[in-house]
């Protein structure tokens, strides 16, 4: 048998090849079965939502969870990896409103929720096929027989008594507070959620610095037109909502008196004195009060008073938009006039002097922090009464002001003037929000910055009532839905809340057990996050999600949390006996059948609108509806450790043991407060536990030019494509290559076909080579007896010190989940194997007969080839499997068939030769050196030089040198190497100081060093390069350096170049003799005739016959006749004015034409 040969590399049809074998062998489930009884290795599959298609970046998520997961597999663990499908959420329900052309607004009317929620169970999985057959053509393994999928009974069924164990320890209540919601998405959002990246945005709106007028003035405020506050806003539209003003208790205020700039009016206005010089121009402090003349561009001020702010606090103002006034309820829900409790100076420690005015305009109803400081101080919020008699905010959920027709009538009578409130009733406070800046769900944001907007409509009404102060564009930091991508208003709702601060001290501690990579996210972005904990916003005011398993009676005096659906069927039971419900919808559900079919939505379906039918039974025999809530499906992906095998109602005790905690999850950066975060967190509240030992958070994947990928921009990379034309290994490894996961990847094609060439080409050539030479009569099979590697050449055992080493590096890089070394470091050895193992041993390979030297070199290829494609099939699957396949088919070394069932290899740290590798790697970097040079004045290597100068620091450089002389010498095509330890007079070199080190180190002295550097004498730098340590002497000062503290050069001698390269530097001297250009001139024809051979087909045996045109360029070959023969092949060689032969071409030396005829014997 012998080995597979090739005629061209096509990384896709191997892909293609390799998959067919793992479908036929069943490979996959091989990997899990061949383990069974050893460790366990876990990972968590991050869900993807199968509603829409993957893109580029899945492809670099599911590289990097794939590399550990064979890793381990090859190490011996069993490894479990379940799939997964996340169902519910935002992303799916907005999909389907786009696919439908409804609004939130439409479901339980036009459409009904039952209808809304079947087409929502269908879209979700609209494009699993597409997925499957990315996973499968990437080469991802990953269980797909029995995924768990995130809206099945069963997942919920966990999540319920999950969420009751909540309830029980007192982790789960609800409160009514200001909450980040999204009016384009119609439901409250988490803080988790809010700060996903990008929801941040720098936004340039309309701002306004309004004037409120002071009723009860102090006396430095009188007498100079109207006493005023200054209050700064970024949000208009909430101006008609405030209620009280707050200022700093530690801050210091001044009353001003001068003009306002839009009307010409007198003022006397209050701000915080630390921000004076920010509204109001210093060029105009000094100049005569009634020297001002309405439009002038200095408008004069003076201070006429200094306040501490506890000073202001109790004075009263006018309410700047007195469209509502505000009320408050009693407990009997009746309510009344609140305004002398409204419209007053109160304190706030949180007011800052670092932007605004010092003096915080408060509306109690759009901000968590003005919440605080009103109910503090006892200012009521400005609510209207609807007609259902609820308080609400101005503005409603849909992001407009309430219309008056939807409000009580007493209210409205007693409380709104209807007049001044009937310009805005209606109106979007945002035009985002409005629907006609979104046609077929797509967002027009630029129409909708463009269009008037609500705020700007405000601050000219306020500017023609002089109450404007300043009107202008600010630049600020904004949050939007991570969904819509529209901004979100901050909303008092009633939302349910996981009590997470309650454990936050415990979170931390478990956070600092974990492995984090990067580092930095763990730390810091994850981090810090939790030491800023909120707590946990559950509710989502939605439709097709995991509904809230509690029971409330109307009072809400009794609540009931279902953790089962054992339970919920014994709850119903008591309805029906009570007469609340006529039968049990659920009545063909068995209780204790676990089997598929029982748990089918034939049977029960634990969705909207099914569940809202149900009715409970308090102890008082009063009727229990559920919470109208869905819960938020970050809790539902959170929840997947425990909810994907059912537990605790299947799969508990030491069955759970053996999947949690995770080994290793990865996923994108996006994901630390979302998925990383929701993980944690209940793994923490409910098992004391952390849920992910080892974690990747990846950076994004953009465009070529650092750009985010969009179908908008065009930039957009299609996988499918990536992968049918340059191959998934090629793609994975460049993903992998290119940069460590936790950074951005700029994704470019040209790189992966880079990659494609120059890794896997020449992997694919090292292999091709050796086969073709293992498979002639006198070549190699692999089942020859092993010669010790003590008794090989010294090449061979570089190499193979070089692969333990290998070995060594990219296990070391595994285990510390940082996968880039590890491929960066095979790609090096692939090189070193390929273009000095190979190239400088080719003699040997090809030799005729059997020798043991013969086959120590085959005997080390092989090795260094099967080694690697068991260290390479973590990254490359395909074309590492295929390699071992190829290998293994002839040697019979392996019973496993496949690379990813055989075990990683082990270094041998007895083959391990330190000094043997550095000697090796300094006569590589000698060679690279001096080629470098030779390119530098276009002196082909062919072209035999006569000598090369190595100053040497030390003996050991001395030494290795001396030892790979010889090896160099060939290399290069020089024919002496002298090694000098004295460089003056010889090697001029030039020094100067090394910012980068000496900068951190000595920054104050860096002058001196610098004017002492440059007058060093050649004696000096060189002292310095053959010291380990120098000490300079800056007169007062003594300092200690080393050779890394400088840059040192070498400059150029006549008929000589120079290169350094840190300590190494070579002198090649590049004068030619007559003798040196004869001997290029053979080397020359011999390449010619080479090409002749392999372009003519000639076997690698076959014997020739050499005719060469008699021209002047030839003629220096001719003393070297046996030379070109003994390397051609050739029985003969003659010059002849007609060469004549079986092949004759039309070739040249140097540029003159010359004829080569070759004739096969």
């Amino acid at each position: 048998m012998k080995f597979k040969e090739y005629k061209g590399l096509d990384l896709a049809a191997t892909a293609a090849e390799v998959l067919k074998l793992w479908d036929a062998e069943d490979t996959f489930h091989k990997s899990i079965t061949t383990r069974e009884g050893h460790p366990s290795f876990v990972f968590y599959e991050g869900p993807p939502s199968a509603n829409g298609l993957p893109g580029i970046h899945h492809v670099m998520a599911r590289t990097i969870k794939d590399v550990f997961c064979r890793y381990k597999t090859q190490q011996g663990y069993r490894v479990h990896r379940k799939a997964g499908w996340d169902t519910h959420g935002l992303p799916v329900e907005l999909g389907v409103e786009k696919k439908l052309g409804i609004t939130k607004e439409a479901i339980g009317k036009t459409i009904s929720i039952e209808e809304y929620n079947r087409t929502c169970r269908e879209a979700v999985m609209e494009f699993t096929g597409v997925w499957e057959d990315l996973t499968r053509k990437m080469g991802y393994w990953v269980n797909m027989d029995d995924p768990y999928i995130t809206y099945d009974n069963k997942y919920i069924e966990s999540l319920w008594w999950l969420l009751k164990q909540l309830y029980e320890k007192g982790l789960l209540y609800k409160g009514y507070t200001i909450q980040p919601y999204s009016p384009a998405a119609g439901t409250g959002l988490s803080t988790h959620e809010l700060n996903q990246p990008g929801c941040y945005r720098d936004v340039k709106d309309l701002t306004m610095v309004a004037q409120f007028r002071i009723r009860d003035p102090k006396p430095e405020m009188e007498g100079w037109g109207t006493p005023v506050f200054l209050a700064w806003t970024t949000t208009p539209w909430t101006l008609p909502s405030n209620t009280a003003l707050c200022v700093g208790p530690k801050i210091d205020y001044v009353a001003v008196r001068t003009y306002n700039a839009y009307t010409g009016q007198k003022i006397t206005a209050v701000l915080a004195k630390a921000l004076l010089y920010t509204h109001f121009n210093k060029k105009a402090e000094g100049l005569a009060l009634d020297s001002y003349k309405p439009g002038d561009k200095l408008v004069p001020f003076e201070i006429a008073g200094e306040y501490k702010g506890p000073e202001l606090v109790g004075m009263r103002y006018e309410q700047l938009q007195p469209w509502v006034k505000p009320v408050r309820t009693d407990e009997n829900g009746d309510w009344h006039d609140a305004s002398q409790e409204a419209f007053r100076v109160i304190s706030g420690d949180y007011v800052t002097t670092e932007d605004g005015t010092g003096i915080v305009h408060i509306a109690p109803t759009f901000g968590a922090d003005d919440a605080f400081v009103a109910r503090a101080a006892g200012i009521p919020s400005l609510f209207l009464i609807n007609k259902r008699g609820e308080t609400r905010p101005m503005v409603d959920l849909t992001g407009k002001f309430y219309p008056i027709e939807e409000l009580d009538e007493r209210f409205v009578a007693e409380c709104v003037d209807t007049e001044a409130y009937s310009e805005y009733a209606g109106r979007w406070v945002k035009n985002a929000y409005d629907p006609q800046f979104t046609v077929d769900g797509k967002y027009d944001e630029a129409a909708a910055q463009a269009a008037e907007s609500l705020d700007l409509y405000i601050c000219m009404k306020l500017k023609l009532a002089d109450k404007a102060f300043k009107i202008e564009k600010h630049v600020h930091n904004y949050p939007h839905c991570w969904r819509t991508d529209k901004p979100v208003l901050y909303y008092p709702l009633d939302s349910w809340f996981i009590r997470t601060t309650a454990l936050k001290e415990r979170m931390m501690e478990l956070n600092r057990t974990i492995r984090w990579r990067p580092e930095a996210t763990g730390t810091g972005r994850f981090g810090k996050w939790l030491e800023n904990l909120n707590d946990w916003n559950l509710s989502r005011s939605r439709f097709w999600g995991t509904p809230l398993p509690i029971w409330a009676t109307e009072d809400r005096s009794e609540l009931k949390c279902i953790g089962s659906v054992e339970e919920l069927m014994g709850e119903i039971e008591k309805s029906v006996a009570a007469g609340l419900m006529a039968e049990n919808p659920f009545k063909d559900f068995k209780v204790g059948d676990m089997s598929k079919e029982n748990y089918s939505t034939d049977r029960i379906d634990l969705h909207r609108p099914y569940v809202d039918s149900i009715v409970l039974v308090s102890s008082k025999g009063e009727p229990m509806r559920r919470e109208s809530d869905l819960i938020d499906v970050w809790f539902d992906s959170g929840a997947m450790p425990y909810a994907q095998i059912h537990y605790p109602f299947e799969n508990g005790g030491d069955d759970f043991k053996q999947v949690y905690p995770a080994d290793f999850i990865a996923e994108g950066v996006d994901q630390t407060r979302g998925w990383f975060f929701t993980l944690h967190a209940i793994a923490a509240m409910l098992f004391d536990s952390v849920a992910f030992r080892n974690i990747i958070s990846n950076g994004l994947v953009l465009d070529k030019n650092g750009n985010k990928m969009s179908k908008r921009l065009g930039n957009a990379v299609d996988p499918f494509q990536v992968l049918s034309t340059y191959g998934a290994d090629a793609t994975r490894w460049y993903m992998i290559s290119n940069s460590q996961p936790w950074d951005n990847l700029k994704f470019d094609t040209d790189g992966v076909d880079e990659v494609r060439r120059k890794f896997f080409g020449t992997l694919y050539n090292t292999y091709s080579f050796f086969a073709l030479y293992a498979n002639l009569d006198d070549g190699f099979t692999g089942r020859e007896e092993e010669i010790p590697v003590a008794e090989r050449p010294e090449i061979d055992r570089w190499i193979i010190s070089r692969l333990n080493t290998l070995i060594r590096e990219v296990t070391r890089s595994l285990e510390d989940y940082d996968p880039t070394p590890a491929a960066r470091a095979i790609q090096l050895f692939v090189d070193d194997l390929s273009n000095w193992y190979v190239r400088l041993n080719r003699k040997r390979i090809w030799s005729k007969g059997a020798s043991a030297d013969k086959l120590a070199a085959f005997q080390t290829l092989y090795t260094c080839l099967e080694t690697v494609s068991m260290l390479a099939a973590p990254f490359a699957p395909f074309f590492a499997d295929r390699l071992f396949r190829d290998l293994n088919a002839v040697s019979g070394r392996h019973t496993d068939e496949s690379v990813h069932l055989s075990t990683f290899p082990a270094a041998d740290e007895s083959l391990v030769d330190p000094e043997l590798e550095e000697t090796m790697d300094l006569a590589q970097r000698l060679s690279s050196m001096v080629l470098a040079l030779r390119r530098k004045v276009n002196i082909k290597v062919r072209q035999p030089l006569q000598k090369i100068l190595i100053p040497v620091l030390d003996p050991a450089t001395a030494r290795r040198i001396r030892a790979v002389k010889e090896l160099v010498m060939g290399e290069v095509n020089v024919k002496e190497i002298e090694l000098i330890e004295k460089t003056a007079g010889l090697i001029t070199k030039r020094i100067k100081p090394n910012f980068k080190t000496l900068g951190p180190k000595y920054g104050k002295w860096m002058k001196q060093i610098s004017a002492l550097t440059a007058a060093f004498t050649q004696e000096q730098i060189a002292e310095i390069e053959s010291s380990q340590e120098y000490v300079l002497d800056l007169g007062g000062e003594r300092i200690t350096v080393t050779p890394a503290d400088f840059e040192i050069t070498s400059e150029d001698m006549p008929g000589w170049l120079v290169a350094s390269e840190g300590r190494l530097t070579v002198a090649l001297d590049i004068t030619l003799t007559d003798e040196l250009r004869a001997e290029g001139v053979a080397r020359e024809l011999i390449n010619r005739i080479q090409n002749i051979r392999k372009d003519s087909g000639f076997e690698v045996t076959d014997k020739i016959r050499i005719q060469v045109e008699d021209k002047q360029a030839a003629h220096p070959a001719m003393a070297y006749a046996g030379y070109i023969a003994a390397q051609t092949q050739a029985e003969e060689v003659l010059f002849a004015a007609e060469p004549a032969g079986a092949v004759v071409v039309d070739s040249d030396i140097d540029g003159e034409p010359v004829r080569i005829a070759v004739t096969k014997l």
